[in-house]
């Protein structure tokens, strides 16, 4: 059951929307992960997503992760569900989305995609970063703009984590000196592709398939960095299949040795999880670093 305080949010933001006849028939709780609540709202206007939590919880959530549905959808590189808006509260926070319903995977559904992001990817910035923060689950995220990856990758991604993870007894002084060894080389490792447009947070849970076997992408971390963060990401978890990276190889080819840099991208999300979920993502971090 939806609260009764966002109840009457959500039909006041749906009659500013146009919808002033919309009744509500029912609600359902859903999956929404592990820091917000989730909801289906069927009403006899079709039927819509909210996510919701304490408003002073995770300030600002909501409308970051609005704005940066926003950037994607305006591409037209890829479906985004439909933003209906967000509010903050007295007691709660909440988005509206249009609901999508699943379906399941065309026959070209991981060539689509692949294609797709890399149409994505070449929407580009003349430097790294956003014009606002946003979060990485419930992680703030500093997008503050930077001239080049290095400076970008090490002051707004790698450092404040590893800071964070050291502050917490989560890591050790052996691993700091081998990142700032990996500091130096950065600019050997990383290609200088300029920046790009990417969803920031591309493992298969932050994707849904819809009824017409098509990508339709949730829950963005949105900033301009190097492609091959998504790309790395895309690995991290699986679920993406080799289709996926030919399509997307065929349509803007990675630079060579791009497998080889998959786990340097993947040192962000691991220390995000370290921060989060604890040592037991420090010995992956640590195999990464060896040669360092």
């Amino acid at each position: 059951m939806l609260p009764k305080e966002l109840e009457f949010a959500f039909l006041r933001m749906m009659t500013g929307r146009g919808l002033a006849d919309i009744q509500i028939i029912k609600y359902e709780a859903i999956g929404g992960g592990s820091i917000n609540e989730a909801i289906k709202v069927y009403s006899n206007r079709g039927n819509f997503f909210i996510k919701y939590n304490k408003s002073k919880k995770y300030p600002g959530m909501f409308e970051k992760e609005a704005k940066g549905l926003k950037i994607l959808k305006e591409t037209e590189n890829i479906l985004i569900p439909e933003i209906y808006g967000y509010e903050e509260l007295e007691a709660y926070s909440f988005l509206v989305l249009e609901f999508i319903e699943r379906g399941i995977q065309s026959i070209t559904f991981q060539e689509d995609f692949g294609k797709q992001l890399a149409l994505l990817h070449q929407n580009k910035s003349a430097r790294y970063g956003l014009d606002h923060n946003n979060y990485i689950g419930s992680l703030k995220q500093d997008n503050h703009w930077e001239n080049n990856w290095q400076d970008f990758f090490i002051l707004r991604r790698l450092e404040p984590l590893l800071r964070l993870a050291s502050d917490n007894g989560l890591t050790e002084r052996k691993l700091i000196r081998q990142f700032e060894s990996f500091y130096q080389l950065i600019p050997e490792i990383f290609p200088d592709e300029g920046a790009c447009l990417i969803h920031g947070d591309l493992w298969n849970g932050n994707y849904i398939i819809n009824q017409e076997g098509k990508t339709c992408l949730i829950d963005p971390a949105v900033y301009y960095g190097h492609r091959e963060m998504d790309i790395g990401m895309s690995k991290l978890f699986g679920g993406f299949h080799n289709e996926f990276y030919e399509a997307y190889n065929a349509t803007w080819p990675l630079e060579k040795h791009w497998h080889e840099r998959i786990d340097y991208c993947n040192l962000y999300p691991l220390l995000v999880h370290l921060k989060l979920f604890g040592k037991g993502y420090y010995s992956t971090i640590a195999r990464i670093m060896e040669k360092f």
